[in-house]
C-alpha cells in the first residue's frame, strides 16, 4: 500500500512544482503582471489566499470533496508561483536551474532515506514544529534587527528543520497514510512545501544575484 500512496503523492506533488515554476517564470517576464503583484496590496491578498488554502487543506481535507481538494492545492502553487515570480528578477536562471536540480538530489535522498528508515519517528514532528515556531520568531525578531549574521543562521537552521521534515513527512505518508486520493494530494502538499522552503533557503545562501 505505501508504494501506492507514495506513486500519487509524487505524481500531485510533480504537478504542483510543475505549476509554481511555470506560473513564476511567466510572470516574471510580464512587467505588467510584476507591477500589478509587487505593488499595492496585491501581493498581501495572495499572501492571504495562500495562508486560507495551506490552512483549509489539512484541517478540512476529509470533510472536502477530491475537486476542492485539487483546486486548494493547486491554487496554493500558482499563487505561490506569482510570488516566486521575484527570484527570476534577482537571481540567474542557470543559479535556479542548478539549484533546483541540487534540492531535488538533496530531497530524493532523505525521501528514500524516510520510507526505507525502520526507526520509530513518532516523536520527531513535535520536535521539529518546536523547531521551526522557533525559527519563525527569531524571523520576526530580525525584522525589526536587520542582522545580517541572525538571518544567515535562520537560513541555515531552516535548510536543516525542512531536511528534516522530508524525512519525516515521507515516512509518515508511507507508513501511516491511507491509499486515498485526497490524502495523496495532502501528502504532496505537506512535501512541496518542504521541498519549496529547501529551495528557497539554498537559493538564499548559494544563489547568485544578477548584476
Amino acid at each position: 500500500m505505501s508504494n501506492n500512496i507514495l506513486t500519487k503523492v509524487y505524481s500531485w506533488f510533480g504537478l504542483g512544482l510543475l505549476v509554481t515554476f511555470i506560473t513564476a517564470f511567466i510572470t516574471s517576464i510580464n512587467e505588467t503582471l510584476i507591477k500589478l503583484i509587487f505593488s499595492g496590496p496585491t501581493v498581501i491578498i495572495i499572501i492571504i489566499l495562500e495562508l486560507i488554502c495551506a490552512i483549509a487543506l489539512p484541517l478540512r481535507i476529509r470533510k472536502m470533496s477530491k475537486n476542492t481538494a485539487i483546486i486548494l492545492y493547486l491554487g496554493y502553487a500558482f499563487l505561490t508561483g506569482l510570488t516566486f515570480s521575484s527570484i527570476f528578477i534577482l537571481y540567474e536562471l542557470t543559479s535556479i536551474i542548478w539549484i533546483f536540480l541540487i534540492t531535488s538530489i538533496i530531497f530524493f535522498i532523505l525521501a528514500f532515506l524516510g520510507k526505507s528508515t525502520k526507526l520509530n519517528l513518532k516523536g520527531v514532528g513535535t520536535f521539529l514544529l518546536v523547531l521551526l515556531l522557533s525559527i519563525i520568531i527569531l524571523e520576526i525578531i530580525n525584522i525589526f534587527i536587520m542582522n545580517n549574521t541572525l538571518n544567515l543562521m535562520i537560513c541555515i537552521m531552516s535548510l536543516v528543520i525542512f531536511m528534516g521534515y522530508v524525512f519525516y513527512d515521507v515516512n509518515k505518508i508511507s507508513n501511516y497514510y491511507e491509499d486515498d486520493d485526497k490524502i495523496a494530494i495532502l501528502g504532496a502538499f505537506e512535501i512541496y512545501l518542504d521541498f519549496i522552503n529547501i529551495f528557497i533557503r539554498l537559493l538564499e545562501l548559494f544563489g547568485k544575484r544578477k548584476d
